[in-house]
């Protein structure tokens, strides 16, 4: 049976509204023209593929199916397991847990234990792992081997789902779009090439080892942090949805009527911008957090806790991130309604809201889709600092934040557990660096000043 918490619905409706916007956009040629240079460039296209594949990755980590979990024996009990369809993709990683900590492709743990082998005599080793390198019979001779076998085996896999996509796709359509005229197009097809080979090394190896270890309680890293790229989104772009009503309307009432309007609105900004945005959110959460202690009938498990306050976490980023582009909007506008073709629509008797909606609101368009993408970055690496100071998301809310706040005391340790903090890293980096050229690319198709 599906279930759906709120965040799951704000990102189905995220993806269809941003669907059926890309449709709409594509009938207006004035509009569609600068997507058509994002396109045509090779960064854009390289960028946005990789984006869609992490949207991909939240979409199914969003859809939850709830079924009885089997018992031992085989069969069904009364308790209910809810799992998103990412889980069960990444059954081997979700259900192969080890004792505690293990370093990347390791066969034994990580720290040595006191143990009594079967002649009664006790020893001080690394015990071997229930999981991880299990298969081999002596791991440290046939360990680099079979991991080379198992690369081999999944890149052919994935040359070979991808050929059969490509196939597909130029099935589908006209083959000659793709043969005769570089576009990006191909550049697309070479990126999810390289895309299929790692998911492909990485299906392959993933049953037999822990890619990047385990952390403290055996857990595999490389589930966490991949589970983790559904909350960088919802945070990312959820904020900016709650963010770009208010400074859109605010910003253009600014600049537009000006007068007492603009002077209310530019001291709720300078006020607001005024407070440190750390003491913001944090208050917010603490009230939250009191209002949920305090409510427990309406939160009843510990999964709708973490949902609420994730989307709290949203809404507060957003209401206390809008001041930037409010900003920004109102300067542009102060120059846009002193256009020529504004005091015609003024003089002819337009109204106006409908100069606002016509005239000024396409004309800095482009601002709003810069700060956007740009903004989506800069929210992602925020999630990782309140979570790191415990203010961010639900602790038991898988997040590249929770991650790298647990390795502050995995640092300090000795020996020290990196590959934790590094794997947080590695994709959110992934991440930021796909948005921030992407934002670049976009910027130059949609700024005015590069299209003279």
């Amino acid at each position: 049976m599906l279930t759906l918490l709120w965040t799951d619905i704000a990102v189905f409706a995220l993806v269809f509204g941003s669907a059926l916007a890309a449709w709409k956009t594509s009938k207006k040629e004035h509009a569609a023209r600068p997507w058509k240079k994002v396109f045509e460039s090779k960064v854009g296209v390289v960028s946005l593929t990789v984006l869609l594949v992490f949207i991909l990755i939240g979409v199914l980590d969003s859809t939850r199916i709830q079924q009885n979990k089997e018992l031992a024996s085989g069969e069904r009990s009364d308790y209910t397991e809810t799992l998103s369809l990412l889980d069960i993709m990444l059954t081997p990683l979700r259900v192969n847990t080890e004792k505690t900590y293990s370093e990347p492709f390791a066969h034994t743990l990580y720290a040595k234990e006191m143990t009594v082998n079967e002649s009664g005599d006790t020893q001080w080793i690394y015990p071997r792992l229930v999981y991880g390198g299990a298969h081999l019979f002596q791991p440290v001779e046939e360990r680099g081997g079979d991991i080379l076998a198992k690369v081999f085996k999944g890149l052919s896999y994935g040359l070979l789902t991808w050929l059969v996509l490509m196939l597909m796709l130029l099935f589908i359509t006209k083959a000659s779009c793709y043969l005769k005229k570089p576009s990006g197009i191909r550049v697309c097809s070479l990126t999810l090439l390289a895309i299929f080979l790692i998911l492909g090394a990485l299906s392959a190896l993933a049953p037999y080892y822990h890619i990047l270890g385990t952390d403290k309680v055996g857990e595999d890293v490389l589930y966490q942090a991949v589970k983790s790229i559904r909350t960088g989104l919802v945070i990312g772009v959820l904020t900016t949805i709650v963010m770009l009503p208010i400074a859109i309307t605010l910003g253009l009432m600014a600049g537009f009527f000006r007068g007492w309007v603009d002077d209310v609105i530019q001291y709720l900004y300078t006020t607001l911008s005024s407070i440190p945005g750390v003491l913001l959110i944090a208050a917010a959460i603490l009230m939250a957090q009191v209002y949920m202690a305090n409510n427990p009938e309406l939160f009843t498990t510990i999964e709708d806790r973490a949902d609420m306050r994730l989307l709290l976490l949203c809404m507060i980023l957003g209401v206390t991130s809008w001041t930037g582009l409010c900003r920004l909007l109102r300067a542009e506008t102060l120059k846009i309604r002193e256009m020529d073709y504004v005091l015609s629509a003024r003089a002819l008797g337009v109204g106006q809201v409908q100069i606002l909606k016509r005239h000024v609101l396409p004309n800095v368009m482009h601002l709003v889709v810069i700060t956007m993408v740009l903004d989506f970055s800069g929210l992602v690496l925020a999630e990782a600092v309140l979570s790191y100071i415990n203010i961010g998301v639900d602790p038991s809310t898988y997040s590249w934040g929770n991650m790298i706040n647990t390795s502050r005391l995995e640092m300090a340790r000795e020996p020290i557990v990196w590959w934790s903090l590094t794997a947080a890293f590695i994709f959110m980096f992934t991440l930021v660096l796909a948005a921030n050229l992407f934002a670049d690319v976009v910027r130059d198709a949609f700024d005015p000043r590069f299209n003279k």
